[in-house]
């Protein structure tokens, strides 16, 4: 077996390390800081504050999707129970308010070019708005149940980020729900293609059938 140097296998972990480090950096600046015993700040408590709402949000978040997913009752639903009735994706907001709460607290420390700490919670808030967050997320969705009116109707109600009251989120203007609930465009792009609805109908209805053969099967099964 080789075990010889592989750029591959360098470029891999030099990319999780850079990833780590820049994820950490407020923490990292905070710790250098000569000055043992600082005084709190009021941006210190703000930050404080920021991360255990965060921190409650994505926990309270994460558990009552995994609650709904583990109900057979919910199987070919979408989740819009508790705070995912408020949001589409109430963990990820959690999750970037968290990393934002950390910054700020470190911020009471930071001068000059330490300012570059503020790399952390831009870089999570990046990934998870325009990367590998909600838009994979938003895509599978409207592919699944993009032809059902119910889900447009939820889609049209629920912020896709930050928490907010449904029956207010249906009558916010579109440009302002771009800009203060981060409602992008390319979060609905599979619903606005040309021939969507008629695509995603039929898949929805070629999904259904074949939800409805397994749901059969098992009923025989059952009976046998």
């Amino acid at each position: 077996m080789n075990r010889g140097f592989s750029l591959a296998f360098a470029g891999f972990w030099f990319g999780q390390a850079l990833w780590v480090m820049t994820v950490s950096l407020p923490v990292i600046l905070l710790n250098s800081e000569c000055d043992t015993d600082p005084e709190m700040k009021a941006s210190d408590w703000i930050g404080l504050a920021m991360w255990a709402v965060g921190w409650v949000l994505e926990t309270v978040a994460d558990q009552q999707k995994f609650n709904f997913r583990n109900n057979a009752d919910n199987k070919g639903r979408w989740c819009e129970e508790g705070l995912w009735a408020w949001s589409r994706h109430p963990n990820y907001f959690g999750e970037i308010l968290l990393w934002w709460g950390v910054f700020v607290t470190a911020s009471s420390v930071l001068s000059e070019w330490e300012w570059v700490g503020v790399l952390s919670p831009a870089f999570i808030s990046v990934l998870l708005l325009f990367a590998s967050g909600i838009p994979p997320l938003e895509d599978s969705a409207d592919k699944r149940y993009g032809a059902r009116p119910d889900y447009r109707r939820f889609k049209d109600s629920v912020s896709p980020l930050v928490p907010f009251p449904p029956f207010l989120y249906r009558s916010v203007p579109l440009p302002f729900k771009r800009l203060l609930f981060f409602e992008f465009v390319m979060y609905s792009r599979c619903l606005n293609e040309g021939g969507t609805k008629e695509r995603l109908a039929v898949e929805a209805e070629r999904d259904s059938g074949f939800e409805g053969e397994a749901r059969a099967g098992t009923d025989a099964a059952n009976n046998a």
